[in-house]
């Protein structure tokens, strides 16, 4: 059986090299030595993605456990495993005692690294470290199959753990047996940004230009008269208004990608927080088709997968018009902002549907210049802001190593709203503090609006924002959804 120690040392060699290469070279190297059981639950530590989800546990809880450091490593990674399913068991009165001692009686056993790598699993700290994309390739290089198979086989799945399991048990042919599972969603593709729609159509002989809403990403499923609907986090949500327009649908099953938007009185279209609130009932915007009646179509050309919708669906979907032109784009964008919505986004209508992947095959454009980012700090403020964490530090997602590069400060565009929220948010997360800055789990991503970027020998990025405010928070999406330092970096050859 593995020992923890194991998983700490390959998880600390992952923290400590910058190479891409490296990290996925030490963590195929531990994924080939584990057992079967073992797998699934190693990749959940390492990944930040532990197989019951959150644990629930604070940071005060399991920081306040104090214990001589034991001086072997005997911990096996199955009664960390096993401890995690009391903890997340044990509830009602005297549960919090219960969850303390089975804490302890874990820590007593542990070596000093070993300890501070069990602190970190339970209050969510590890999630920066071996991200999904890393891992996956990690097991594809262990199981010593195609990293394209691999890739599909989570996107199909929606489970990392269980996509490693079956690749390093069945190998290639049993990832190949996943298949697409009503019921079952998967992982959202999503769009780059573009400066504007000349430069998002250079990249295509012919588009699909549509309007882009500012509303909640969802993801529908249909048999029969069942309908669920699920977030961009694949969370089901109850929106009973959008399934009976999927159950008016002449279709016996299908799964459908868009939108869910509220209205004004007027049809003046709410923003994104008066839309997730829980007094709006919003309606359904669809602008892509995954399956239809028993046939897969993520792998057809959306041109192919816009036909069928518009067959369908036709007075749901998504305004847009298929064109090369530039000036009939424009006249789109300039449709979609006049209606109050965010932009439109450009798609290549050759391309297939490649979930959980922010390629360049889907490019937005907005009239002004937004990125989501991760907080990693955030400072006291002081005169009004006085009690509040106000000014954040903000990160980029570096895709070759899965952690994330500061790239500046931001404090403008902070409501009285906003600055309650994000206290709250961010004491819930945090880390540790340096001076007035109270560094968190980069968990939070917050929509920032900013001019440009410039070079700078600063930040770790190498660029700073320029005039960044802060637009609204973005609790639909994960960390993993952040933009990439590239796109910043790009900002700087435009």
């Amino acid at each position: 059986m593995t020992l923890l120690a194991d998983v700490v040392r390959a998880s600390s060699d992952v923290s400590s090299t910058s190479s891409r290469s490296a990290k996925i070279a030490t963590l195929a190297d531990l994924l080939k030595r584990l057992e079967p059981q073992e797998i699934g639950v190693v990749v959940g530590f390492l990944s930040g993605a532990i197989r019951q989800g959150r644990v629930g546990v604070g940071w005060s809880t399991v920081y306040k456990i104090e214990c001589e450091p034991a001086d072997e490593p005997s911990i096996e990674v199955k009664e960390v495993d096993r401890a995690i399913d009391v903890v997340q068991a044990t509830t009602g009165p005297g549960s919090v005692t219960q969850r303390k001692q089975v804490l302890s009686d874990l820590l007593c056993r542990a070596t000093p690294d070993e300890a501070d790598f069990i602190r970190r699993l339970f209050t969510g700290e590890l999630r920066q470290g071996a991200l999904a994309g890393l891992m996956i390739d990690a097991v594809a290089k262990a199981a010593g199959v195609p990293g394209d198979i691999t890739r599909r086989a989570l996107m199909l799945s929606g489970d990392l753990p269980a996509t490693a399991e079956i690749a390093l048990t069945q190998g290639e042919a049993g990832l190949r047996e996943v298949g697409f599972e009503i019921f079952r969603p998967v992982l959202p593709m999503l769009a780059s940004t573009a400066e504007n729609v000349t430069v998002a159509l250079n990249d295509f002989e012919q588009a699909s230009v549509e309007w882009k809403l500012d509303g909640i990403r969802i993801q529908v499923h249909r048999r029969g008269d069942e309908v669920r609907i699920y977030t961009r986090n694949l969370n089901e949500i109850d929106l009973e208004r959008i399934a009976e327009q999927i159950r008016a649908l002449d279709v016996e099953q299908v799964v459908l990608d868009g939108e869910a938007l509220g209205f004004f009185t007027d049809d003046t279209p709410l923003s994104f927080q008066e839309t997730v609130s829980k007094g709006s009932s919003p309606r359904g915007f669809l602008f892509d088709v995954l399956h239809l009646n028993g046939v897969d179509l993520m792998d057809e050309p959306l041109a192919t997968r816009r036909a069928k919708l518009h067959e369908i669906a036709p007075s749901l979907a998504i305004p847009g018009v298929v064109t090369s032109d530039p000036d009939e784009a424009q006249e789109t964008l300039d449709a979609a902002l006049a209606a109050g919505h965010e932009g439109v986004v450009v798609k290549d209508i050759g391309s297939s549907y490649i979930a959980g992947r922010r390629g360049k095959s889907w490019r937005k454009v907005k009239p002004h210049r937004t990125f989501d980012l991760v907080v990693l700090a955030a400072e006291w403020g002081h005169g009004r802001r006085r009690g509040w964490l106000s000014n954040l530090h903000l990160g980029a997602r570096d895709p070759q190593t899965g952690t994330f590069l500061m790239v500046g400060k931001c404090f403008k565009g902070l409501t009285d709203e906003l600055l309650a929220y994000q206290t709250k948010e961010l004491l819930e997360r945090e880390t540790h503090r340096e001076g007035i800055a109270v560094f968190v789990r980069p968990e939070l991503v917050v929509e920032i609006a900013l001019d440009g970027v410039q070079r700078s020998p600063r930040y770790p990025g190498g660029i700073a924002l320029r005039f960044a405010r802060v637009r609204r928070y973005r609790p639909d999406k994960l960390p993993e959804d952040a933009d990439v330092i590239d796109d910043l970096r790009a900002l700087l050859r435009n």
